[in-house]
């Protein structure tokens, strides 16, 4: 189903003259005010929002209604302009927003009863100074309020195409759905739109695998919950609580990283002493494991374009105790000028993120076909000048969260065009590479193509959607 609908709705509203606005409600709907008029992403700012000051129960129904309302936007639009006499994108954003709140906590949320719902979104308007809409929006969402038992089917148009049909059920573009349903067929599209409508799995990386159970341990005390990896035997999942307020996070022990984002940079095997450039490192998850790797006698510089993004990394090595990492500004998009040549190289390249819509489903409304073009260029430009800084029998990995083959596999053909003496790693060869770190019962074979890309897709392994490519360049020495 696309929809979980609750079973019944509460019908009783009672009119008042002012109602306070739940300090829960109130952060979605400022979250989601920044999310729209300043192109920010909303798992930021609720990070911001959500600091220790906030109960628990606040922070979980601001996320929900927040992730919720982005998810399901286009369903919520298409259901609330059969009510309207104009489209709901032409209203007030605020006036906008308490609508879509409040029909997700209609449709979605059948433990918040129904006049709850439509009162605090009628004063949400009214505290925007939108007062001279607060009685359209009343009477809209009393009338929504009365179909919200009925399936979402049951209102579309007969005779839709299909991707249009999918794309308003299950809430994402059509030009989306029908370049899925093109490449991977209708249900395991329908699969890869579900995923991307269900709180993704909070994923953890281990430090430390020999004192594994004293750590998982010190988190169960804590009162989270703890199951084990799906993908990588030293990754674990967590939920009832935050792990990066626990003790385990605070001592380096543990970082919060998709296991998808975990298993990229185990595929360079990078050795003790190497040199190893992660070339766009931030927020720097990825940096950590190369460094560890590459061990004290070894040399890490982790590039980015942005400075404060540097600083955060640098903030993190500090939490997990990492020293010798050079952290530099730089624009990969440019020639890289480093005196010496490196042994490993992570090009984790900046991407659409189609891989990411469960964790960033606001990625979904600005994304466009014309951005995977330009998505296209830019990180070919970035493989080309990264292989020029690769040593004779050196490696590199190349990555997207994306999805989309203009980002993937069509950058690495581009750039192998011209690189001389570069070339994939065949299947078998990249999946022996990852086969010691994976949990018990996986089989490396099946995360590989038949050209040796390391795939993952939203629903398959409760991860983000990753792709990575293995290349080498051959050993001039031994040519």
């Amino acid at each position: 189903m696309a929809w979980a609908s609750p079973a019944a709705v509460t019908l009783r509203f009672r009119v008042s003259t002012f109602m306070a606005v739940t300090r829960a409600r109130q952060i979605a709907f400022d979250v989601l005010r920044r999310v729209e008029s300043e192109s920010a992403y909303a798992s930021d700012l609720l990070h911001a929002a959500l600091h220790s000051g906030t109960s628990s129960a606040d922070a979980a129904l601001a996320t929900e209604l927040t992730l919720g309302v982005l998810r399901w936007r286009r369903l919520l639009d298409f259901l609330i302009d059969r009510r309207l006499d104009k489209p709901v994108e032409r209203l007030d954003l605020p006036v906008a927003l308490a609508l879509r709140m409040a029909l997700y906590q209609l449709r979605s949320l059948d433990k918040i009863p129904a006049r709850a719902a439509v009162n605090e979104s009628v004063e949400l308007v009214k505290q925007a100074r939108k007062s001279s809409a607060a009685a359209l929006v009343n009477a809209v969402l009393r009338r929504l309020a009365e179909e919200a038992p009925s399936p979402a089917e049951k209102f579309l148009p007969p005779r839709l195409d299909i991707a249009e049909r999918l794309g308003i059920l299950h809430s994402h573009p059509t030009w989306m759905v029908a370049r899925w349903l093109a490449r991977f067929g209708e249900p395991k599209t329908i699969a890869l739109l579900e995923a991307d409508n269900h709180p993704p799995r909070l994923s953890c990386g281990l430090h430390d695998a020999v004192h594994r159970a004293e750590i998982l341990g010190s988190l169960e005390r804590a009162g989270l919950r703890i199951e084990p990896g799906r993908l990588l035997k030293d990754a674990f999942a967590a939920s009832g609580g935050s792990p990066a307020e626990s003790e385990p996070f605070r001592a380096g022990k543990i970082s919060i990283q998709d296991e998808a984002s975990q298993a990229v940079p185990l595929l360079l095997r990078v050795r003790a002493g190497e040199r190893v450039l992660d070339l766009c490192a931030a927020p720097g998850g990825k940096t950590v494991a190369l460094a560890r790797a590459a061990g004290e006698r070894g040399a890490v510089v982790a590039g980015d374009l942005r400075v404060h993004r540097l600083r955060a990394m640098e903030a993190q090595f500090k939490r997990l105790g990492l020293q010798g990492i050079e952290s530099m500004q730089l624009d990969a998009s440019k020639p890289l000028l480093f005196a010496a040549p490196f042994n490993a190289i992570l090009v984790d390249a900046p991407c659409s993120g189609t891989g990411t819509l469960a964790r960033h489903p606001e990625i979904r409304w600005r994304l466009g076909p014309a951005q995977l073009t330009e998505f296209h260029a830019l990180q070919t430009k970035m493989l080309v000048n990264a292989l020029g800084q690769l040593r004779p029998g050196g490696r590199l990995v190349y990555s997207t969260c994306s999805i989309e083959p203009e980002e993937n596999e069509d950058v690495v053909a581009e750039a192998l065009s011209s690189a001389s003496a570069v070339r994939r790693v065949p299947a078998d060869e990249a999946a022996r590479t990852l086969a010691p770190h994976l949990a018990p019962g996986v089989s490396a074979s099946e995360l590989f193509d038949q050209a040796g890309a390391f795939r993952t897709l939203p629903g398959e392994w409760a991860t983000d959607g990753f792709f990575a490519a293995l290349l080498v360049r051959d050993d001039s020495s031994r040519a």
